[in-house]
């Protein structure tokens, strides 16, 4: 009997909510932040929606999403007013109750009398959560997201988010990490955009991208991303890659 010893690949989807983010009045800063933290940490960022604060938009997406991914963090949708329906939405995607939570009621007790403010009826709406939901502290401003099944919900303002992701990514599984390297082509990306191709296709296993950009010397040029969980055959694209461009850069000279 063999055992598969392949190392999992963890993926992860991401699921942005929010109006505000789709008519450009505010400027999303999560994404980016997102897909740098968990590929740091060893899980693929596969997927990103962005959807209206309408309950079945986000329970159709966040559906879809979390039996596809490992895990589906959300962002945005859990404050104080009445268009923040993300606790709503995600208890009617996995069909349980939601109602105010002792432990979080508790907690912005406290934070409020601190700062000699109401927990008024605005205010009650964040200590909402879905039946069975864990919750995720948060260190800048008391009001948790939570975590329920796959699903990690999270604020929007991106201090609160940040701190949020602190808080779980101890408690996430995680996968072989993906490894990258840069080439600088100096030269354009229509020059090698054939050889990259067949170099690719040698390399399967290998995520190979090119990426133009303007060079105050040079010009139009190019940087090529090779990307692998092997360091074996990221190495081995990497000379090959190299190789080819040696090649590329004579003939370009040589023609003059």
């Amino acid at each position: 009997m063999t055992h598969d010893t392949t190392p999992e690949i963890v993926t992860a989807g991401l699921l942005v909510i929010g109006d505000e983010i789709l008519s450009g009045r505010t400027k999303d800063k999560n994404i980016g932040y997102i897909a740098e933290f968990l590929t740091k940490i060893g899980i693929d960022l596969r997927e990103v929606r962005i959807v209206a604060d309408d309950e079945n938009a986000i329970v159709e997406a966040l559906n879809a999403m979390r039996a596809r991914y490992t895990y589906v963090f959300t962002t945005g949708g859990i404050g104080p007013t009445h268009d923040d329906i993300t606790a709503d939405s995600v208890a009617r995607a996995f069909g349980v109750a939601i109602d105010s939570d002792p432990r979080v009621v508790a907690l912005l007790k406290e934070r409020y009398a601190a700062m000699g403010t109401e927990l008024n009826e605005a205010r009650m709406r964040m200590t909402r959560m879905p039946k069975g939901a864990k919750l995720v502290p948060n260190k800048v401003s008391a009001a948790p997201g939570f975590w329920i099944g796959n699903v990690i919900v999270m604020a929007g303002v991106p201090s609160i988010m940040q701190a949020m992701l602190d808080e779980v990514a101890p408690q996430l599984k995680t996968g072989i990490k993906m490894m990258s390297e840069t080439v600088r082509a100096d030269c354009r990306e229509g020059d090698v955009g054939t050889e990259l191709g067949e170099i690719a296709k040698a390399y399967p296993e290998v995520m190979i991208g090119s990426y133009p950009f303007m060079d105050d010397v040079r010009g139009p040029n190019t940087n090529i991303v090779v990307r692998s969980r092997d360091p074996a055959r990221l190495a081995a694209a990497k000379t090959a890659i190299e190789s080819m461009l040696e090649q590329v850069r004579a003939r370009i000279a040589a023609q003059g």
